[in-house]
């Protein structure tokens, strides 16, 4: 087994720990760039509390980039398609494959982890989710999770889901010019994204940590978010870029 895998496995068992109420059952589902040609991505249905060498795929970027690029796929032309792009492994590739090859793509990217806290998604099932995640609240979520989120609003899981975060991580580049850290999906779940297993366990610990946070707000008033100017320089310190680098 490649010494990737292994990490991918390890940081998979430790998102699906039931005592951090990140997942249950089958939810969730993690990938790690294997090469530049390919990755490895959780199969459908497995826990990830469970995960071991047989739980995961390893599958080809380049069709799905050019399915993502391409005409509209009907159901019955995804599901082939997943089918195809497996170049090792037996079971069938999650759905949100799609959304794990656009990720691992990304500049710096090499892990992903989905998960579906109950902390987030409590808060991005509201009525008022997109506000609640409109700014920081505190030092630490800037440093580990980055000044802004990319916010996407309800879409079906698979293809149509990677097509609205393709659009809305091209928007938050262009806007914050620099690599999104979280993905917030509508009424679902969150992606963490980091260059090792260990940056995906620190940006979903943080998160979980700031989903708690602004529901302890919503008792007292609601959020009260930093100013811009304290966001930028929190974003900037020196001392705060020492320890950004040092978390991974």
């Amino acid at each position: 087994m490649s010494d990737v895998l292994q990490q991918l496995i390890d940081m998979s068992r430790a998102l699906g720990d039931p005592a951090l109420d990140y997942v249950i059952l089958g939810e969730g589902n993690t990938s790690v760039r294997a090469d530049e040609d390919s990755f490895w991505v959780k199969a459908s249905g497995i826990p990830l509390i469970h995960a071991d060498r047989d739980s995961f795929v390893r599958v080809r970027f380049a069709p799905l980039r050019d399915a993502m690029e391409g005409p509209s796929l009907t159901d019955a032309d995804v599901k082939q398609l997943l089918g195809a792009v497996t170049v090792e492994g037996s079971r069938a590739p999650s759905i949100e494959t799609f959304l794990h090859a656009l990720c691992l793509q990304l500049e710096g990217i090499r892990f992903v982890g989905h998960t579906h806290p109950v902390a987030a998604v409590s808060l991005l099932c509201s009525e008022r989710s997109r506000e609640l995640f409109s700014g920081s609240l505190f030092p630490d979520q800037i440093v580990l999770l980055g000044p802004a989120f990319v916010y996407v609003p309800y879409t079906d899981p698979g293809l149509p889901l990677a097509l609205a975060v393709r659009d809305g991580v091209r928007q938050f580049v262009d806007t914050q010019q620099r690599i999104p850290k979280v993905l917030l999906l509508e009424n679902h779940g969150a992606f963490a994204l980091g260059g090792t297993p260990q940056d995906v366990l620190n940006v979903t610990q943080m998160l979980v940590k700031t989903c708690r946070i602004l529901a302890g707000t919503l008792a007292a008033s609601g959020p009260r978010f930093l100013s811009a100017e304290h966001v930028a320089r929190i974003d900037r310190r020196p001392d705060e870029l020492a320890r950004r680098r040092g978390f991974g």
